[in-house]
């Protein structure tokens, strides 16, 4: 829990849900106080100081305000950042400029986080190196420039690109805004997905996919709702979103309306049963994800014994530099045939640990959604 001083007789607090981790602001006059997000009750254990004198002490830096938001624009304002000092990080200056919206007018832009939890029990030891293959991928095939592409890291010597709930939200907004027609924009995230129980009936199995930042538990997840209206809603006609998303519960995470069924072969509606629509400002959307919604991904080191990475982002490369031309029909049916070769095998290092949590019956299937219904064996893969 975190609170800002206001005037003299009152104060604003901003609580972190005990349940969700989402915030929110909350009066200093009740003793509970109910998340408008999951409706769980939280305890209000702020205490106020009635002492001018003193200091009015928090847990954590101010969440949000007009002093937040003037600190964001000085740390965005380039001129005022120096380069970082030779090999201290994998992101040049030009990369460090791009925040200010320099780039704007690149025809292909990137966004690549990767968050390992460091400092946790449950750390990842791969997503960093997902973030480098990726990053390869999109500069040797796809012909990415390299001042195009942000990385957020935890490895990082600038705070920008640390992958903060704020510094994910940031270059998200960097990613589209400006875009224009014929521009091809990627985000790829690697590390861990949750979900959480959804109350406005815009989810059809009733719950919210989130992606976790490396500060989640005192600012919270980003939500599926939030990626949508973010990077989903604002494309303009002619631009291409690419999401590729490795995390857990990860299958809808973009809120698109149309999710392909693979073992099916057909198309199946995804559209909120509110009826709110989700679309596109005329842009095309596609995802990518590890796994589906109800299902949970793998951090492995079967494919290179020297290194971890993300099953499947490895694997997705790994077909893709292998063939000049993919659709994403033939895509999807090498990325499951070579997870569950390996399965079999035995040697997904870390469905034995989930297994014990999650059941036996643990085999990550990707997933497809788009926002827009197409020819899944005609359309080539192209980022």
């Amino acid at each position: 829990m975190s609170f800002l001083p206001e005037a003299e007789g009152d104060m604003e607090i901003r609580i972190v849900c005990q349940r969700c981790r989402q915030r929110f602001s909350a009066s200093t006059n009740t003793e509970t106080v109910i998340c408008p997000h999951c409706h769980t009750v939280n305890q209000n254990r702020t205490i106020r100081k009635q002492s001018s004198s003193q200091e009015h002490g928090r847990t954590s830096p101010p969440l949000i305000g007009t002093s937040m938001r003037e600190k964001l624009k000085k740390i965005l304002h380039c001129s005022t950042q120096k380069p970082a000092a030779s090999g201290s990080s994998s992101t040049n200056y030009s990369t460090l400029c791009a925040l200010d919206n320099s780039g704007v007018s690149a025809k292909k832009r990137a966004v690549l986080c990767g968050v390992s939890y460091k400092n946790w029990k449950y750390k990842l030891k791969g997503t960093i190196n997902d973030v480098l293959n990726m990053k390869d991928l999109l500069i040797q095939k796809y012909e990415f420039r390299e001042e195009n592409i942000l990385e957020l890291t935890e490895e990082q010597s600038d705070a920008r690109l640390i992958p903060t709930k704020a510094n994910i939200e940031n270059c998200l907004n960097w990613l589209v805004k400006g875009c224009r027609s014929g521009d091809s924009l990627v985000f790829f995230y690697s590390g861990h997905g949750l979900r959480q129980p959804n109350f406005n009936n815009d989810e059809r199995d009733g719950f919210d996919e989130t992606i976790c930042p490396v500060d989640f538990l005192k600012e919270g997840m980003i939500l599926d709702d939030d990626i949508y209206a973010t990077i989903v809603k604002p494309l303009p006609e002619g631009v291409t979103l690419h999401a590729i998303i490795d995390a857990c519960h990860s299958g809808t995470v973009l809120d698109l309306e149309h999710v392909y069924d693979r073992e099916k072969g057909k198309w199946i509606d995804n559209s909120p049963p509110s009826g709110v629509r989700k679309q596109t400002s005329g842009g095309k959307a596609y995802s990518i994800s590890a796994c589906k919604d109800n299902q949970v991904a793998t951090d492995t080191s079967v494919f290179s014994s020297k290194s971890m990475y993300g099953a499947m982002t490895f694997v997705l490369i790994e077909v893709v530099r292998g063939r000049p031309s993919i659709t994403y029909g033939e895509l999807l049916d090498l990325m499951q045939e070579r997870i569950e070769q390996a399965n079999q095998e035995g040697c997904l290092g870390g469905s034995r640990i989930l297994s014990r949590i999650f059941g036996p019956n643990l085999t990550q299937k990707p997933l497809l959604s788009a926002s827009e219904e197409f020819p899944v064996y005609e359309r080539t893969f192209e980022l």
